[in-house]
């Protein structure tokens, strides 16, 4: 171990990514599965995109939306691909670089999804709570800005981390216990020192995690008290249904990816690891479109 560890890590040429080997009965019906959940997370992101585009009066309000529909066909080609190719050929191996390029490109856009969903509290924070100044806060200029920052802020993060994961040296023909190349399973597979490593991501991750998470809960809880400041209830209605989608496809993110990350790093968890991970890393970009264009009334009308 120590002379593998001494050796330079472009010496690894392959991990072998153990996905959902362990149910080889399964693997018909969870092709079929993940291959429907990538159809119809392609057609709705898809489908979002054009209609916003298709209409002028969905830009301004439904900017950040085509944001994360665009992340969310980032996100789904990212991972689905590779494991549907996995489950027809049977061949779960992936290069040292493949590996490394998923790691960080998922790195990378869950970052801009934790920044994004709390440019979107802000936003809805904006509607309610200051609704006359709204269009002037929230014009174009300051929408784009909001949203780059979003995306800058996430590859800034995980650009650091793949610094320091490109330091590690790992074990050759490695077999990393998930679906996909996630930080945690591809530690175990290092045959050198992780500490600095494990604490520089955990810094990075409390700072596109954590602290949007944080700002989110902050935003809502602001929106809240505004809410119930309102005398009617058909006001009072009115104003939760404009944070209704949004608050939705929060609580679903955030607590799957808490799940995924809190449960105990043990052999007894890692099913329950993956199957989290499956929710937050697969189901969510597929049930975003559907949750917008069913609650959002503009673009039921458009579509």
């Amino acid at each position: 171990m120590s002379a593998i560890g001494k050796q330079n890590q472009t010496y690894i040429t392959e991990f072998i990514l153990l996905g959902f080997g362990n149910f080889p009965d399964l693997q018909p019906a969870l092709f079929v599965f993940f291959l429907t959940v990538y159809m119809v997370t392609m057609t709705g992101n898809i489908l979002i995109i054009v209609l916003v585009m298709a209409n002028q009066h969905l830009h301004t309000p439904m900017y950040f939306l085509v944001n994360l529909s665009c992340l969310e066909i980032c996100y789904s080609n990212t991972i689905l691909p590779r494991l549907l190719v996995s489950f027809l050929t049977g061949d779960r191996s992936i290069s040292y670089r493949g590996c490394m390029t998923q790691f960080f490109t998922f790195a990378f856009l869950v970052g801009v999804e934790c920044y994004l969903l709390a440019v979107m509290s802000y936003d809805r924070y904006l509607a309610v709570c200051k609704p006359l100044h709204y269009t002037t806060l929230m014009n174009p200029k300051h929408c784009i800005a909001l949203a780059a920052g979003a995306w800058i802020s996430g590859f800034t993060i995980s650009f650091i981390i793949i610094l320091f994961m490109l330091q590690i040296t790992f074990c050759d023909h490695s077999e990393i216990d998930h679906f996909f190349c996630d930080f945690t399973p591809m530690i175990k597979c290092a045959c050198s020192n992780t500490f600095l490593i494990e604490i520089v991501t955990s810094l990075m991750a409390a700072a596109c995690t954590v602290l949007p998470f944080l700002f989110t809960i902050t935003s809502y809880v602001l929106i809240g008290i505004a809410v119930l400041r309102i005398p009617s209830a058909t006001g009072k209605q009115k104003a939760f249904s404009t944070c209704s989608s949004h608050l939705t496809v929060v609580t679903l993110f955030y607590i799957t990816l808490i799940l995924v990350y809190m449960l105990p790093k043990t052999y007894n968890f890692t099913a329950f690891n993956k199957l989290f991970s499956v929710f937050y890393t697969v189901v969510t970009p597929m049930v975003n479109p559907l949750i917008y264009t069913l609650r959002n009334e503009k673009v039921r009308r458009t579509l």
